[in-house]
């Protein structure tokens, strides 16, 4: 089992992201998956709400009642491949499984027509499709917009649009109905999109003189983590650390003064890649962790 937090990639017919994608793994979603009965499995009768198990990867992840209606990945997932398919829309997908009980799939929209840049031709951002189910009830089966961005390989998660769906009980298993999503990223490109990108640029325009300060300044607000290494110890934390490592690579590979898009992205990498923290929570965090700089 990889990292609780480590993305991998899959590459499928990107012109621009070919390189950076191919070189990344795949995390498995489609970990063999099966609803048993719990009376089968140890014995002896279940009181009523917990009569269905979910079994995956040879692990009972979740105790469910008789009208749950169980989502595999493979149907939830592939669905959403497919309707990208339908709609000739190039993309990269990457994945994230959780101990075989919380999933994601980020559909990165890679065709060129999508991107757009922040100050220069060295920051790229393309639209992305976040896709999140859970067989332990950690996460909310939901779809939603947000970016990808090429020079710290995280996606961002604050962007509202969410991807509406229907799901449909056939027994013991439920099948997903997704919406046409050519019309939904034709909306979602001429409105938020770029509206969010216009508060990327006045991040981006917003110079922090003092990174240590102004990142203390911020968790402080936020209470993402301890920003002192101890009581005893008043310098920075390896939380800490990392997010002010992380603003002084990017000073280098954009060759540019902090600034507080710098800021956003390096709470936002943490966020993603360090901190055990459910898909939905993140999202949440990335919503407050972004109006709290836009509004510094």
């Amino acid at each position: 089992m990889k990292n609780f937090n480590t993305p991998s990639f899959q590459i499928s017919n990107v012109p621009t992201l070919d390189k950076l994608l191919a070189d990344s793994s795949h995390d498995d979603v489609f970990v063999s998956n099966s609803v048993v009965q719990m009376a089968d499995l140890i014995g002896m009768p279940t009181r009523k709400g917990l009569e269905q198990g979910i079994v995956c990867g040879g692990s009972l992840v979740n105790v469910v009642s008789n009208s749950y209606g169980h989502l595999p990945n493979e149907v939830f997932f592939l669905e959403a491949e497919r309707k990208l398919i339908d709609a000739d829309i190039y993309y990269a997908s990457r994945s994230i499984n959780r101990n075989n009980r919380s999933f994601a799939v980020d559909y990165i929209l890679a065709d060129d027509r999508y991107k757009i840049e922040v100050k220069g031709d060295k920051d790229i951002l393309f639209p992305m499709l976040r896709f999140t189910n859970s067989y332990d009830g950690s996460n909310k089966t939901s779809g939603s917009f947000g970016m990808y961005r090429k020079v710290c390989d995280n996606g961002l998660c604050i962007a509202q649009t969410q991807i509406g769906f229907s799901v449909k009980h056939t027994g013991s298993i439920a099948e997903i109905v997704l919406p046409k999503l050519g019309d939904l990223v034709t909306s979602f490109m001429d409105n938020e999109f770029y509206s969010l990108k216009n508060k990327f640029d006045v991040l981006a325009e917003a110079r922090v003189t003092n990174v240590e300060k102004y990142v203390q300044d911020i968790n402080k607000k936020l209470g993402l983590f301890k920003y002192e290494a101890s009581d005893k110890n008043p310098a920075p934390s390896l939380n800490a650390r990392f997010v002010l490592d992380v603003v002084s690579r990017e000073t280098k590979v954009l060759d540019a003064k902090p600034n507080k898009w710098m800021v956003y992205n390096a709470f936002n990498e943490l966020l993603h890649s360090k901190l055990q923290k459910t898909f939905d929570q993140q999202k949440q965090v990335d919503e407050k962790l972004f109006d709290l700089i836009l509004a510094s």
